[in-house]
């Protein structure tokens, strides 16, 4: 099931849906060609298997013992490449990390160290980010001659308002934790990643008790909703949720409400969204 995705080194729990990519790779987990491949892998599996609940985080360190989450894209692999390949190249980390965002199940972004570039830039694909203390974030790129061009210039304000974005974005300021926290990078700090982890698992504990389709639903509609008009924001609210009567799951709710009450969990079925 998951042979496509051993670059990322994942860990499946089964009975809590589970699927946890530990990133361990490259010089300091830089991410290449053969990480995109494994990630492209990662979005077919997601879109279309069983797992509720996605987690990425890791545990490298630098020679020196700096914490590593990702350094940034690998463009020591672009020396020599014509224009049009590297112009390829980036439309596609592109194209992979919108279908990250978008994929239909509950995803947790773990920082711990240095998030640079393109580390930062998955940040913005993840329904819920964790740092740990050592949590460092930046946008090089400016000055290396180019742009966040893998979702950081297009949805970076979303997360954090324009002003913080342009102030990340064009001087490459280097943010800790604290700062992550106080604009909305990220979501909560965690004392270190076994933490984290376990703040992970409730996560998974609550969603393994809910209908997969109603969450896939929602996450879908809250996403397609975002920054439209209210009246197109309605409409989309009332297309998500006639598909959960469609689908028979909120028949299967109101079924097994005392059954719900008890702590158990209904019989939902596959996801269907």
């Amino acid at each position: 099931m998951f042979e496509r995705i051993e670059a990322l080194h994942p860990h499946y729990d089964p009975e809590l849906r589970l699927l946890t990519l530990t990133l361990d790779h490259g010089k300091a987990n830089e991410v290449g060609t053969v990480t995109l491949d494994a990630f492209e892998a990662l979005c077919e599996l997601l879109e279309h298997g069983e797992v509720a609940c996605l987690c990425t985080t890791s545990r490298r360190t630098s020679k020196s013992g700096t914490p590593i989450f990702v350094s940034g894209a690998d463009v020591t692999e672009r020396v020599g490449w014509p224009d049009e390949r590297v112009k390829a190249h980036v439309r596609r980390q592109r194209s992979i990390l919108q279908r990250l965002r978008h994929v239909p199940l509950f995803t947790v972004a773990l920082s711990h160290g240095v998030t640079l570039g393109w580390g930062l830039e998955f940040l913005l694909t993840a329904d819920y980010c964790l740092t740990t203390p050592t949590g460092r974030f930046a946008l090089p790129e400016t000055g290396l001659g180019i742009i966040p061009g893998a979702r950081g210039t297009a949805e970076l304000a979303l997360a954090v308002g324009p002003a913080h974005a342009l102030r990340l974005g064009c001087t490459g300021e280097e943010i800790g934790a604290d700062e992550a926290l106080r604009i909305g990078l990220c979501h909560e700090i965690v004392p270190d990643i076994d933490a984290g982890l376990a703040r992970v698992r409730t996560f998974a504990e609550l969603l393994r008790r809910r209908s997969p389709t109603a969450v896939a639903v929602f996450k879908r509609g809250l996403l397609g909703a975002t920054g439209q008009a209210e009246a197109e924001r309605l409409c989309i609210e009332a297309a998500a949720y006639e598909r959960c009567i469609d689908t028979g799951q909120a028949a299967i709710g109101r079924a097994s409400f005392s059954a719900i009450r008890a702590g158990e969990v209904p019989p939902w079925g596959p996801r269907r969204s």
